[in-house]
Parts: C-alpha cells; sequence; structure tokens
C-alpha cells in the first residue's frame, strides 16, 4: 500500500477544512483512514452516526472551526497526523510555545499520541519565564495526562528544603578557593532568599536545631576572620597588602555582611553582635593597612556595610549589651565612620568608574539613626562628653546628632524635678 501524504489530492477522501470567524479558510485534502486512526474528533465526525457534507468529487469535508490566534497551530496538527512521531524527532515542535499550541489542539481533539509527546517534549525542554507562566496558565485545565508537565514547579517536601538549606548554609560560610567565590555568592543570595518574607510566605521555618546549625556555621566563619585579623596584626605592615591578602579580608567582611542578614532574619544575631563589637579595635587597626586609594575606600565600604547592621542592631535594641559595650562601640566607630563619608563620597561621586562602590544612602541615614539611638540609651554623662566632642568637631555634619543634643538638653534640664518628683512619691533616697 503507498505511503499516505497530506494534501495528496490523487489518494485522498476527506477534506478538511479549518476556518475562523475572521474569514480564514484553508482546505487539507486527507485520508480518512489516518484521521479516524489518530483523533477521536475525526472518527466521529466521519462515522455513520454524523452527517457529512459532500464536496468536489465526492470527498467527504470536515469543518473545524478555530480561533484565529490558534490557526497555525491547527495546521500544524493536521500535519503531524501524517508524521511517525517515536520521540527521536524533537525538532518537529519549534519551540515551547508551539508545542503548547498543539497540544491544546491534540486535547481538544482527541490525539492521544501527540499528546503524549507534546507532553514529554515539554516537560524535558528548558522554559523561558513567559513560556512558564503560560504553561502554569494552560497546563491545569488539561487533566491528569498533561500532569507531568508541571513536575519541575510542584512545592516539595520540608525536609527536602531543609536538607538543601543546611547544605547551603555549610557551603556559604566556608572557605572555597578564589574561583568558587560567585558560587558561593549565588548559594548567600539563594539562602537570604529562603528567609525572605515578600508576596510569599519564606520557604523554610526555621527551629531551634536549623538555628543552632547555623549559628555554629558563623561562628566557625567568624573564627577563620579573627585569625585572619591576627595574621594582619602580627606581620609587618609592608607585607600585609601582597598575595592577595587584603582581598581575602574583603571577601570575609563580604561574608561578614551576609551573616548579619540571615542571622537577623532568624533572630540570633547576638554572638555575631558581640563578636564584632569585641573584634573592632583589630578591625580598625587591619583598615589601616589598606594601601592604594581605591584599596581604602573598598575596605572603608566594606567594613562600614558590616559596622551598620551591628550598630542598628544595638541601636534598636535588637541586642542589649552592657553600658561598657555601647559606650566602647560608640568611641570605636564615631571618629572612623564621620572621616570616611566624606572621603567615600568624593571619591564615588567624582570618579565615574567608582560608582560601583557607592554605599546606599539610606545605609548612611540608617547608620545615624542608630549612633543617635545608641547614644541616647547611654547614661546622660556619658552623652555629654560625646556631644561636646561633637560640637568642636569638624565633621560635625555627620553623623547628625542635633536630635540627641535636644533630647539631651531637655532631659538635663528637667532632671532636678523629675528626680525629687521621685523621691518625693515613691521615698526614694538620693542614690539617683
Amino acid at each position: 500500500m503507498a505511503l499516505s501524504r497530506i494534501g495528496d489530492r490523487s489518494t485522498s477522501d476527506v477534506v478538511v477544512r479549518l476556518r475562523t470567524q475572521e474569514g480564514r479558510d484553508d482546505w487539507f485534502y486527507c485520508h480518512s483512514h489516518i484521521l479516524v486512526e489518530k483523533s477521536k474528533y475525526f472518527a466521529d465526525r466521519l462515522s455513520e452516526n454524523w452527517p457529512t457534507c459532500q464536496i468536489i468529487d465526492s470527498r467527504n469535508c470536515v469543518e473545524v472551526h478555530c480561533e484565529e490566534a490558534d490557526f497555525d497551530h491547527f495546521v500544524n496538527f493536521v500535519r503531524l497526523l501524517y508524521v511517525a512521531i517515536d520521540g527521536s524527532s524533537d525538532d518537529i515542535w519549534h519551540g515551547v510555545k508551539n508545542a503548547l499550541g498543539i497540544l491544546q489542539v491534540a486535547v481538544e481533539l482527541g490525539c492521544p499520541q501527540i499528546v503524549t509527546a507534546c507532553v514529554n517534549y515539554l516537560e524535558a525542554v528548558p522554559w523561558e519565564e513567559a513560556e512558564e507562566e503560560e504553561i502554569l496558565r494552560v497546563i491545569p485545565g488539561m487533566g491528569s495526562q498533561a500532569e507531568p508537565i508541571l513536575a519541575r514547579l510542584r512545592p516539595v517536601n520540608s525536609s527536602t528544603i531543609r536538607r538543601i538549606f543546611l547544605s547551603a548554609v555549610q557551603f556559604a560560610t566556608s572557605s572555597p578557593p578564589s574561583p568558587m567565590n560567585n558560587l558561593k555568592t549565588s548559594a548567600q543570595e539563594q539562602l537570604e532568599y529562603m528567609l525572605t518574607e515578600d508576596d510569599d510566605a519564606p520557604l523554610l521555618s526555621a527551629d531551634d536545631e536549623i538555628k543552632s546549625i547555623v549559628k555554629e556555621c558563623v561562628k566557625g566563619l567568624f573564627c577563620r576572620f579573627n585569625n585572619l585579623l591576627d595574621t594582619f596584626l602580627f606581620k609587618p605592615v609592608e607585607s600585609v597588602s601582597e598575595s592577595g591578602k587584603m582581598q581575602s579580608f574583603h571577601c570575609h567582611l563580604s561574608d561578614m555582611s551576609w551573616a548579619c542578614q540571615i542571622l537577623s532574619k532568624l533572630e540570633i544575631i547576638f554572638e555575631f553582635v558581640n563578636s564584632w563589637v569585641d573584634a573592632s579595635d583589630k578591625v580598625l587597626q587591619v583598615v589601616k593597612h589598606a594601601s592604594s586609594a581605591g584599596e581604602i575606600i573598598e575596605t572603608k565600604l566594606k567594613v562600614i556595610e558590616v559596622t551598620s547592621k551591628v550598630l542598628e542592631a544595638i541601636g534598636y535594641g535588637t541586642v542589649i549589651l552592657p553600658t561598657a559595650k555601647r559606650l566602647h562601640v560608640v568611641k570605636a566607630w564615631l571618629p572612623f565612620v564621620r572621616v570616611s563619608k566624606p572621603l567615600i563620597d568624593s571619591v564615588t561621586t567624582n570618579d565615574e568608574e567608582a560608582m560601583e562602590l557607592k554605599m546606599d544612602g539610606e545605609m548612611w541615614q540608617s547608620l545615624e539613626s542608630a549612633f543617635v539611638s545608641i547614644v541616647l540609651a547611654l547614661p546622660s554623662g556619658d552623652q555629654a562628653e560625646i556631644l561636646t566632642e561633637w560640637l568642636g568637631n569638624e565633621h560635625i555634619h555627620y553623623p547628625d546628632f542635633t536630635e540627641a543634643f535636644e533630647v539631651w538638653c531637655y532631659r538635663s534640664k528637667i532632671a532636678k524635678r523629675r528626680l525629687a518628683y521621685i523621691k518625693e512619691n515613691h521615698g526614694m533616697t538620693d542614690t539617683l
């Protein structure tokens, strides 16, 4: 028996007529045995129970009405009825969009062979974002036959999420060879994303065990950072910037900044803040060893990024520290920040190549607010000492302690009246 070909008028016995409301009208010379075998729709239309009209040469005619946007998919579907689909000819789909359109037609016209082939193709190939959204819109309405396509989009169970989170934490807090730094940065970004509450709930709800593991991993990270600080401080000044040591310092600072974000989200930042406060003097000494101007700016920026997060945690009461430590934090970091800001601003404003180093203005504002909050929580005598130094400093513009000065003046002026009231109403002695 000769091979039947679509469009072969001499052997065809059926005309498939595709029509749209917009007036598009195409005829295809086909063969009833192929249509009936592969499509339930055509099998029904060509059965004795369904009246059909006859046209040229007494051929049966089956009219198929479709939307203009789907016309090409119907044409491709009819052509595919004549193709031996064995899974080795995936290029016949011409991309995800076309395969998805053909799949919809195949489901509508009842062709299980083409449905299966489309599903196998769509389930295996990569999707662009727009294609993925279209698949999510279309596939769920097709029933169980199309469900395999959605396998990559289904949520995984909590134990799987937990395992991948912990594996990522261990890698993100490790010290891989420098060629793998980009991979580590990516892992850090995804960990932060997993814990972020945006339009959707966080991917992971951390329990005590997870928090404990994260704390241990970050503790190891900080231990390596401390060891690096010690190597800087016990080496001659001229050797500190050699062999990429300062670049290693920058990488560790980036890790510290990321760790602050993760620990804050998990509400376990206390130990980190304490460790950073204890290491502050060492960090400030190491910064002095930066050699070139560009290296100085980059180093100071990274240090300030971490310090700002630490000061925010202290200033807003997330982490409670003794008075002595809070006072030390202000005295250690206030001179560094007030001198660094104009230097950073001048370089990043005048040098186009340094724009990637530019610090977010909101971070400067948040850092200033944290300083003000910490100062206002100190004993009034310590506040007076800090404010006196601020009023005589050439960098009086930043941080701006105007609010702190106003509050201190108000508190100081009414302090005796307040104290007298307390003594009178509560029988307190002069110990205050």
